[in-house]
């Protein structure tokens, strides 16, 4: 099986991992709000350069205050205006991305800047949207957990206890797919400009459960690639968007 994370908007890359005839995971964050890295996406469309240019700059640095007050300065009277471009260029995004993985056999998860509920309604026949299940893949045991942590207030994001919930539902698993790394620092924090944003409820999942393998994504510049964490081997599956390439789970 075929793993990949972090896709936002890469549909041309996703659709050539489709075609590969091998099942694929998809560990959420599908659509582009921003590419920290060329200060592309919706927000782009919908605010301008400018504007997301002084975004990436604030919250690259760390002032997530001063971010979160030029967002309010911006939308300031014109919240309807911009949920209606919002909304509409979500659902181009899902149309395209989802649109990719026609054909394909595809788990999909969830992550922090998705919409759980448009994103499975776009998926083709053959992909399933996964989250607080488990499913026999290949005569493995595959339990997911979507939704990132609780940090910027999108749509996406889940609180500890639901994530501790979705985790116990799941029991004895083979392998864990989540889009959040465990709250190991190595894992959960970006080199550059990174806050840790690890979930507690997944390392204590792996801690209690100890599955062989937990797969996950979010981080886009990683400390550490891989990681044994007692009985489990945790491994960050790569950003999709700038790289391209999908992940081969190797027993």
């Amino acid at each position: 099986m075929l793993l990949v994370a972090d896709v936002h908007g890469a549909a041309a890359a996703l659709r050539r991992v489709a075609a590969s005839g091998e099942p694929l995971l998809i560990l959420g964050d599908l659509i582009n709000f921003i590419d920290y890295r060329t200060n592309e996406g919706i927000l782009t469309d919908v605010a301008g350069r400018p504007f997301v240019n002084e975004m990436v700059r604030l919250r690259s640095g760390g002032h997530m205050r001063d971010a979160s007050e030029l967002w309010a300065d911006m939308s300031r009277g014109r919240e309807a205006e911009l949920r209606a471009q919002f909304d509409q260029l979500i659902e181009l995004a899902y149309e395209d991305v989802c649109g990719a993985l026609d054909g394909a056999e595809a788990y999909v998860t969830y992550g922090n800047v998705d919409q759980p509920t448009i994103l499975a309604e776009h998926l083709p026949p053959g992909s399933r949207f996964v989250d607080a299940e488990v499913v026999d893949i290949g005569g493995l045991r595959v339990g997911f957990a979507g939704g990132g942590v609780l940090r910027l207030n999108t749509p996406g994001e889940v609180s500890e206890e639901t994530m501790a919930a979705k985790l116990a539902s799941l029991g004895q698993v083979d392998i864990l797919c989540t889009h959040v790394a465990p709250a190991v620092p190595a894992l959960a924090r970006d080199v550059i400009g990174g806050r840790e944003k690890g979930s507690t409820a997944v390392l204590d999942y792996l801690l209690e459960v100890r599955p062989p393998f937990h797969y996950f994504g979010d981080i886009h510049q990683p400390q550490a690639i891989s990681w044994q964490l007692g009985d489990t081997l945790c491994r960050n599956v790569g950003y999709f968007r700038a790289t391209g390439k999908a992940v081969r789970h190797e027993p």
